[in-house]
């Protein structure tokens, strides 16, 4: 369980120098133009929590709604899943004595398992902000609970008890707020349960892909990272059929959950993702600042003239076999546009706010979603026919 108009796979983006000279001293700036899009919903902000799994997640899911029922008022509650998905973080870390990762991150496919377990609300139904501030601000909430399964998992009475899980969600609900067991939306009374039932979730539509060698193609395999904690699996697929199942989901009408490392110097606090010849580390700080820095004047500027490298199934392969790329950060792709030169660019929606030139979007090359990519999920019917009857999806 668990990515717009172009035809066909892009190639890497590689323009020719040729093409453009600085004037003036000063770097060409793209320009871009939107090739297809999918409807998306509004975008929110993350803020200081490591919750892009969630917003990102939702997000996809709420472009699927949009799809499906046309419901452009639709706002899905993060906290909702945030909270369940730390409750069941929690009873795996005790019960491996503590051997897994625990931590504010998680996965794609954490979300789809909350909705097929417990459902969903409105975002009006639990906020989450019941800490006094006015976005997502979870460092001490995180630490708490990491401390708190910590000591139970070293089971110093030798025994657990029936009140430990009873205390941890209690401060789950001091932090996030009670979870709403019956709320109106439009007009009719919901539970968790019949919400996602109404919105028409079927979590067992959704595939997880990925694309890597230390596994064999077209079969799955866990993705070995720490925010995998419910070691859910994905297919792996070729990088060339890997980037034509995101081609043609945009281009059929279907978004793109996306996985991606984001620590490179070509992913900017200006909205543009593309892979300079340059390493840079990265900042600290709230989620943005993390990954990208605080001061983008000192990070090097890629011109639109630039010649990105060709990416190779082997690069992608050196560079997660040695951390330089990680599960960093999830976003959400609806779109496909190009720029001056025809080069192919994904359309990204972000969970920073309107951060960067394009008020919270962001623009990824080819080359960079080729690169650093680490997995994404798409409804099954966006896959082309050949890539499904080889993964033996019906």
């Amino acid at each position: 369980m668990f990515i717009m108009a172009a035809a066909a796979t892009a190639a890497a983006a590689v323009p020719s120098w040729a093409q453009g000279q600085e004037k003036d001293g000063k770097a060409s700036e793209y320009e871009f133009t939107v090739v297809k899009e999918v409807p998306v919903t509004s975008i929110k902000n993350q803020y200081r929590s490591g919750t892009c799994w969630c917003f990102s997640a939702l997000s996809f899911v709420e472009s699927e709604i949009l799809r499906t029922k046309g419901l452009e008022d639709i706002d899905l509650s993060e906290m909702f899943v945030v909270g369940k998905s730390y409750h069941d973080r929690a009873v795996k870390y005790v019960r491996l004595d503590g051997k897994l990762g625990f931590s504010a991150g998680s996965s794609f496919g954490d979300v789809f398992h909350v909705i097929k377990d417990y459902g969903i609300v409105p975002q009006c139904e639990m906020e989450g902000l019941n800490y006094g501030t006015e976005k997502p601000e979870h460092s001490e909430m995180d630490a708490v609970l990491a401390a708190y399964v910590e000591a139970v998992a070293k089971n110093p009475n030798k025994k657990l008890t029936p009140a430990w899980i009873k205390g941890y969600d209690g401060i789950i609900s001091a932090y996030l707020g009670e979870y709403p067991q019956e709320f109106e939306y439009n007009g009719a009374a919901y539970t968790p349960e019949s919400f996602r039932d109404y919105l028409g979730i079927n979590t067992d539509d959704y595939v997880n892909l990925t694309s890597f060698t230390h596994h064999p193609f077209y079969e799955p395999f866990v993705i070995e990272v720490c925010d995998n904690w419910r070691w859910d699996t994905a297919y792996n697929l070729p990088i060339d059929e890997f980037m034509e199942v995101m081609y043609n989901a945009i281009d059929k009408g279907y978004s793109i959950a996306w996985g991606s490392d984001v620590s490179e110097a070509g992913f900017t606090r200006n909205g543009l993702a593309t892979i300079p010849d340059v390493d840079e580390k990265p900042g600290a700080g709230s989620d943005q600042e993390h990954w990208v820095g605080k001061d983008e004047s000192a990070k090097p500027q890629q011109p639109a003239t630039s010649v990105e490298k060709k990416i190779t199934q082997e690069m992608r392969q050196i560079a997660y076999d040695n951390k330089q790329t990680t599960d960093d950060h999830g976003m959400h792709i609806y779109g496909v546009a190009q720029d001056q030169n025809g080069n192919k660019f994904f359309i990204v929606k972000n969970s920073w706010g309107d951060a960067g030139k394009y008020k919270g979007v962001w623009y990824a090359s080819d080359a960079f979603v080729r690169y650093k990519t680490l997995n994404i999920v798409v409804h099954k019917d966006a896959l082309p026919k050949n890539i499904k009857k080889k993964l033996g999806i019906k």
